[in-house]
């Protein structure tokens, strides 16, 4: 789900942008850097607990 809710703000929006996505997903760390890796976007990780991720996100 924090994939999906990352891809439809990216498609929404124009330009370079940043976002902050938070999730509890512990999956989301391996799908979101992946996928930003894949469409060469800036991605900064941090893990806030066991249970909470927050991604830095950077569109060129």
């Amino acid at each position: 789900m924090p994939l999906l809710m990352l891809k439809r703000a990216i498609k929404k929006s124009s330009g370079s942008k940043q976002y902050l996505l938070k999730s509890s997903d512990p999956h989301s760390e391996i799908d979101v850097t992946r996928y930003c890796q894949i469409q060469q976007l800036q991605c900064q990780t941090q893990k806030i607990s066991d249970q909470e991720f927050h991604y830095l996100i950077e569109s060129i």
